[in-house]
């Protein structure tokens, strides 16, 4: 891809590329920071505009991830930054009284409609990288006047937070920014009850994305870049012990064709997406099982 086709879709090709050569974790997550400090400055409409809102190495194109929370009890249209691909939130099973933590939690959304569900006896506990997007949370907390809900910056590979403490962890369209996928669900499985799950939206690929695309793939910082295919997302959450392991929601990503055609022959640009090829959305549930004991006098 050339400059000249980046200028089409506002991408600022040169920090983009910079972004993807980084090797290093460290350095990876330092400039996803960065990104999402300058996002929490920003309003809904601006991060729209972009994928996953992205700002950066994206193109203007409004909505193509972000589902609509506008129905659901307890949203809060400010804490709404249009960031996600899914709606965690709604399939989570969350109890009143429970204690929930949002990983990647923004400006508070799904924290808020989680702290609906929870009630004034349960407590809702936002994770986020971000120093910006903290503050701006506690800002919308303060003026909603919640006082069980907080925010707290943390690494999701390597969370502020008690082992087995909550019931229910959610995140939404954050897990793929996460160099360390496997550290990051060691951890959530650590902080999780026994008999504690999560519900997780979050991006993934199914087949082999087409060479031309792979490039323009990186593109999409906060979408795609650091998404797993759908059978290694799965297999990673097994592996970090997680069981009755299920997909509650698949939605296919649709990357407009004219986009498509600047990086492939038009006839593979309509194709692309077909035959189950392409890029999800997907909302996946795990549980934490309450450990069973067999051996002679452990149960009482």
């Amino acid at each position: 891809m050339d400059n000249e086709k980046g200028k089409l879709y506002g991408i600022e090709l040169p920090e983009c590329k910079k972004y993807y050569m980084k090797k290093n974790h460290a350095e990876l997550k330092e400039l996803v920071r960065q990104k999402y400090g300058e996002i929490a400055q920003s309003d809904k409409e601006k991060n729209q505009s972009t994928c996953c809102g992205s700002g950066c190495c994206s193109f203007e194109v409004n909505d193509i991830m972000n589902e609509d929370y506008s129905g659901l009890k307890g949203y809060n249209q400010e804490a709404d930054l249009g960031l996600g691909c899914g709606l965690p939130t709604q399939f989570a099973k969350i109890r009143p009284g429970d204690v929930v933590i949002d990983l990647g939690s923004g400006a508070g959304n799904d924290c808020f409609v989680a702290r609906a569900e929870t009630g004034d006896t349960g407590k809702v506990i936002g994770i986020d990288c971000t120093r910006e997007m903290i503050k701006r949370a506690r800002q919308n907390a303060d003026k909603l006047g919640f006082r069980n809900v907080e925010f707290r910056q943390g690494d999701i590979e390597d969370l502020p937070l008690a082992d087995n403490m909550a019931d229910v962890i959610i995140s939404n369209c954050v897990l793929n920014l996460v160099p360390d996928k496997n550290a990051a669900f060691s951890e959530i499985f650590r902080v999780l009850k026994p008999g504690g799950h999560f519900s997780i939206s979050d991006v993934v690929l199914e087949g082999e994305l087409p060479d031309p695309l792979k490039e323009a793939a990186e593109l999409y910082i906060g979408c795609i870049a650091g998404a797993l295919p759908v059978s290694e997302y799965l297999e990673t959450i097994s592996s970090a012990g997680f069981k009755n392991i299920t997909v509650q929601k698949k939605k296919a990503i649709h990357i407009p064709e004219e986009f498509l055609v600047k990086f492939m022959p038009s006839e593979s640009a309509r194709d692309f997406g077909v035959e189950g090829m392409g890029i999800f959305s997907i909302t996946v549930f795990g549980e934490k099982q309450v450990e069973s004991c067999c051996e002679p006098g452990c149960c009482r």
